[in-house]
């Protein structure tokens, strides 16, 4: 079976993130003031091929905590769903 996983992976809220910081600092620049506390991450997309969901949840669980996702500073959320 194939599966398309869909990850976001975020700072966590305890850590500063100074590119949000610089956007939200921004959008005051652009009369959009009422913006605040933007936080910014990655979003990543990736198939999978797995015999059930299952098994398609944990292999991408494992991808996130050993490669795409710093867990000292950050967390990660992920969807997945049958191609």
């Amino acid at each position: 079976m194939k599966f398309i996983a869909e990850i976001d992976v975020m700072p966590l809220k305890e850590i500063l993130d100074p590119q949000g910081k610089a956007v939200t600092g921004s959008m005051k620049n652009l009369g959009l003031s009422e913006i605040h506390n933007v936080r910014i991450g990655k979003h990543v997309t990736l198939e999978i091929e797995a015999e059930n969901e299952a098994v398609a949840k944990e292999k991408v669980d494992t991808a996130c905590k050993k490669l795409l996702a710093n867990l000292i500073m950050e967390q990660y959320h992920f969807t997945l769903h049958q191609a």
